[in-house]
């Protein structure tokens, strides 16, 4: 043990920190937008708050649980999007979502309804033709007249299965990049549907009382008698013609659809295409998005110029897929989303796989935001939307002021404790947490551009307590020595004795205190979040000082004559006590080794 501290070489620790400092800052200044400052949550440095406003059909309250349900699904969005330390709260019926900084068109995916269902096209005509009540496009089984508005899907093996172009540009009649899953398919209007966009807000006209405009689409676009069975006779067929033609007509695409989270899965829909060129007759639902197990972004292939979303089904929903292809072939699938047509593209063959692909001209961004919100789910309710409003981050700061003066005090009291105490020590101690702040710093910064992660009062009090767990380390490794010292032992050999046993108890106690706070950080939520993951953060980092810095500059302080006399060291007394033990220790006959 003696000759360890003697084999050590600080220089290539030092030197590794180093390395990872630099690397560390290189990332701080070369990358993103190359500000080397921390993102600041809303408390810091305020945001951007959108109110979502619940509505239903009847015009009722809406229901406490599917409230909360709501609330769940948005805040597993913000955690799986990367916006860090928003906020999304429950009060009354409606559900406030709080972002960090001027992200108010993000605050608004959040609240997104956004769901997917699959539909058979049953009619589909251009806007001009269903206004003027001359289509050019009959049933769907009558030879599919009607002009595609996807590409067809049947032809290639890989995408056949969903295997749609949108028929929407993206930045067209709303957007399909945000949205979400689960039709629930049991007919509740509540909770059924192609599900409500949403992030337009109130300020579009649905033509007077909301719920008054919702039973006037249900009644006329989502009638029973839309659709007659092959089995109907002449007269009905004639009937459900007749009201097609109505509801097309009446249908004006560039309006708010007030069907949006209100549709019914079990009655046909008349609904238009995103970009508004076309409009649809669809039959009821046969495959609801609750069906859908998993979805993610996929980037362009040969052949798809544009990203695409890849959609993995339950079992049954890959056996319902499998089936209504195999019946169908030479007809229509429409994907609805939001109550529009995303795609509806022709079957060519029966597709047995348990997947589908929504490919079009999606760019990286809608492509990821979709495939988000489909995996996380639909919310179960209808929502309007206030316009983005910004909030002050007054208190915050006032807080964080008044925060860093007791912090900067506190420090201070430490640092002339340790220079007091420790002596040459106390200097290691200082300039160990300098590097350990240097450090939690930039990985801040780089934590905020690659994760969204955003430092608010709750993550700045888990750094503040860091800083004493830091302390901590230095503290049971110092008084570590003292005591092998005072058992007699030099102080270079003392070193290496003494961090073989404070190692252990140091690796322990930043253990428990990891665990404790990755145990937090998961059961939590809120601000509570941001404490556990700046202190797990800051412990982990911790053992990278005390291991990289502070042992190898103990090491190098022991093997100077200069920097280890008493005067300096601040070991004098207890190097005496040692010797005072060893020399009583000789009379008695025992060797007294010294090393």
């Amino acid at each position: 043990m003696a000759t360890s501290s003697g084999q050590l070489r600080p220089g290539r620790y030092l030197a590794l920190f180093a390395l990872i400092v630099i690397a560390l800052y290189l990332l701080v200044f070369l990358t993103g937008d190359r500000e080397p400052t921390p993102k600041l949550g809303i408390d810091l440095k305020g945001g951007t708050r959108v109110t979502l406003s619940a509505r239903t059909p009847s015009g009722e309250a809406p229901s406490q649980e599917g409230l909360q349900q709501a609330q769940d699904i948005i805040r597993d969005r913000v955690n799986s999007t990367g916006v860090s330390g928003a906020q999304v709260n429950l009060k009354g019926s409606n559900i406030v979502i709080t972002v960090p900084g001027e992200n108010g068109e993000k605050a608004k995916q959040l609240g997104e309804t956004a769901k997917l269902s699959f539909r058979k096209v049953a009619r589909a005509v251009p806007v001009g033709a269903g206004q003027s009540g001359q289509s050019g496009s009959g049933d769907a089984s009558d030879g599919q007249s009607g002009g595609k508005s996807g590409g067809d899907s049947g032809g290639d093996s890989g995408d056949d299965s969903a295997g749609a172009d949108r028929s929407a540009n993206p930045s067209g009649g709303g957007g399909a990049a945000t949205a979400a899953q689960q039709d629930s398919g049991d007919g509740d209007q509540s909770t059924d549907g192609s599900g409500d966009k949403g992030a337009t807000g109130t300020e579009a006209d649905t033509g007077g009382d909301d719920s008054e405009a919702i039973k006037a689409a249900l009644e006329k676009r989502q009638n029973p008698k839309l659709i007659a069975g092959d089995d109907a006779d002449k007269k009905a067929k004639q009937k459900a013609r007749k009201l097609q033609q109505e509801a097309l007509s009446s249908l004006d695409c560039s309006k708010q659809d007030p069907l949006r989270g209100n549709a019914r899965n079990d009655r046909p829909l008349v609904a238009c295409n995103q970009d508004g060129t076309e409009k649809y007759v669809l039959e009821p639902v046969f495959l609801p998005g609750q069906q859908i197990d998993d979805a993610s972004a996929v980037p362009p292939q040969q052949g798809n110029p544009g990203w695409m979303v890849s959609l993995e089904f339950e079992s049954q929903g890959g056996d319902t897929w499998a089936e209504f292809t195999s019946n169908n072939v030479g007809e229509r699938a429409a994907f609805v989303l939001d109550g529009q047509v995303v795609s509806a593209p022709s079957i060519n063959e029966a597709m047995l796989q348990n997947s589908a692909q929504i490919t079009g001209d999606f760019n990286r961004a809608e492509a990821q935001d979709l495939a988000e919100v489909l995996k996380y789910g639909a919310l179960p309710l209808s929502f309007s939307q206030s316009d983005a409003k910004t909030v002050s981050p007054t208190l915050g700061l006032a807080s964080l002021q008044a925060g860093l003066i007791a912090g900067a005090v506190g420090i201070g009291l430490v640092f002339v404790y340790c220079l007091f105490y420790y002596r040459i020590l106390g200097v290691l101690t200082i300039l160990s947490l300098i590097l350990s702040a240097t450090l939690v710093y930039g990985v801040l910064v780089v934590l905020g551009r690659w994760i969204g992660y955003s430092l608010d009062l709750a993550g700045v009090a888990g750094l503040i307590i860091a800083i004493g767990v830091t302390a901590d380390s230095f503290v049971i490794y110092f008084e570590r020595l003292k005591d092998e010292i005072r058992e007699g032992r030099t102080f270079r050999s003392a070193v290496s004795r003494g961090w073989t046993r404070a190692r252990r108890t140091i690796l322990a106690s930043d253990a428990i205190l990891a665990l404790a706070s990755a145990v937090l950080y998961v059961l939590a939520v809120g601000d509570v979040k941001g404490f556990a993951f700046t202190l797990g953060m800051s412990t982990v980092l911790d053992l990278l000082v005390v291991f990289l810095v502070t042992h190898p500059l103990v090491v190098l302080v022991a093997k100077s004559k200069k920097l280890s006399s008493p005067s300096l060291s601040g070991l004098g007394a207890v190097q005496r006590m040692g010797v005072d033990k060893r020399s009583a220790r000789k009379p008695a006959g025992a060797a007294a080794k010294e090393t």
